[in-house]
């Protein structure tokens, strides 16, 4: 798997124990979708592209760990779940919410296939 020590440090910074452990779920998720991805520290945030175009972003706030998928335009995604324009589309995961990782895979691999 093809790591990058700055988005290893960018994790292991996170302070607040259950937004690091979903930053770590998503990235692990996030390597399982895209074997060939490529992971970067961009915009103060973790980026993930696969050939060069970028797949996914973590991003931590306050109340949330955000997750986007680009290149979400075919997605079939529920009313209500994620946020943002067509081509990138954005769940917000809180404290207590239990994600559907495997759901969230399937559709970053979905996303991904034709970048």
């Amino acid at each position: 798997m093809n790591r990058n020590a700055e988005v290893t440090d960018f994790i292991e910074q996170i302070t607040v124990p259950w937004q690091a452990q979903v930053a770590s779920k998503l990235r692990e998720l996030v390597h399982e979708s895209i074997p060939e991805v490529q992971e970067r520290v961009q915009y103060k945030k973790p980026h993930f592209l696969k050939n060069g175009k970028y797949a996914a972003v973590i991003s931590p706030s306050k109340p949330a760990v955000s997750f986007t998928i680009f290149n979400a335009t075919g997605l079939e995604l529920p009313d209500g779940i994620f946020e943002g324009p067509a081509e990138r589309k954005t769940i917000k995961i809180k404290e207590k919410d239990t994600p559907d990782y495997e759901w969230l895979a399937g559709l970053l691999t979905q996303a991904s296939a034709e970048l």
